[in-house]
């Protein structure tokens, strides 16, 4: 690999996708963590399984529903997500816009508001 690995086993290893699957679904078990307690967990539809990605997704739409909540400049602040998501770009994470409807409404209705207001 071209880059230090930021997570490593005990052995001093790259971590790897397959383990680290597993060692998330033994948390999952441990904490008795299912679909009945973590609605704000968003999972594939009809799978009710969270997996490590969906924790990421809910961070990302989770922290845009909260500033777009606080009146936030969304765009301003957009960069700051991105490159802690590890995103080369922001339109990267717009993505995140398109796979949460609360976020397109959001993102709608201030984008009508902005017409309305006198140039």
């Amino acid at each position: 690999p071209s880059t230090a690995a930021f997570f490593i086993s005990g052995c001093g290893t790259r971590l790897n996708h397959t383990s680290v699957s597993k060692a998330f679904a033994r948390v999952l078990k441990t904490a008795a963590i299912t679909p009945a307690i973590t609605p704000a967990i968003t999972a594939p539809a009809g799978t009710g399984k969270p997996r490590l990605y969906d924790l990421r997704h809910t961070f990302a739409v989770t922290t845009m529903a909260n500033w777009y909540a606080a009146g936030a400049d969304v765009a301003h602040l957009l960069p700051a997500l991105s490159t802690y998501l590890g995103h080369i770009s922001p339109a990267t994470t717009y993505w995140y816009l398109h796979a949460c409807p609360e976020l397109m409404t959001e993102a709608a209705k201030r984008l009508e508001d902005s017409w309305k207001e006198p140039s």
